[in-house]
């Protein structure tokens, strides 16, 4: 992992709809796969891992050609180039766990629709998806029990934590 302090806190995830939705266009499609693949199995192996090229470029559905001219070798060179890795000595390539908001450049490279959506992101982004506001209202209160809250305080603590009555019930 490539530790930032800064940008770990208000970088965005790269499976976040955020990265999608802006980053996509930057990076392009097979480095936003490679990003978030490699950030998939940071989540599993989190002091790092040995990459296996052939493997990783297979299962992105890249190729391998040999030497830089094959599609994930330039792929891995856009990581880089856009700050979403770096390679440290030859051969340890790390990864940003969240990229960071577009820059100015960045944006004005962005059609206006999407420069427009993005404005009104950053002013109000978008509301959690349902899934995932079930999974933290269920982990609250699974933290609530485990504190000794009965069932009835931790809803209504869920309450007032401003959870809808069907995810606190």
């Amino acid at each position: 992992p490539w530790a930032d302090p800064v940008i770990d806190r208000v970088g965005h995830d790269p499976r976040s709809l955020y990265v999608e939705r802006f980053w996509l266009g930057v990076l392009g499609p097979s480095a936003t796969w490679l990003v978030r693949h490699l950030v998939d199995r940071l989540d599993h192996e989190p002091d790092g891992y040995d990459l296996d090229l052939d493997d990783c470029a297979s299962a992105l559905g890249l190729g391998r050609r040999p030497g830089t001219s094959g599609v994930f070798p330039r792929t891995l060179a856009r990581c880089c180039q856009f700050g979403a890795t770096r390679l440290v000595g030859v051969t340890t390539l790390q990864v940003r766990r969240h990229l960071p908001p577009l820059t100015r450049r960045q944006l004005a490279r962005l059609p206006d629709a999407l420069r427009a959506d993005h404005a009104r992101w950053v002013d109000t982004p978008p509301a959690a998806a349902a899934g995932d506001l079930r999974d933290r209202a269920r982990q609250l209160a699974l933290s609530l029990v485990e504190l000794g809250e009965d069932g009835p305080g931790t809803e209504r603590q869920l309450h007032r934590w401003r959870f809808h009555p069907a995810l606190a019930s």
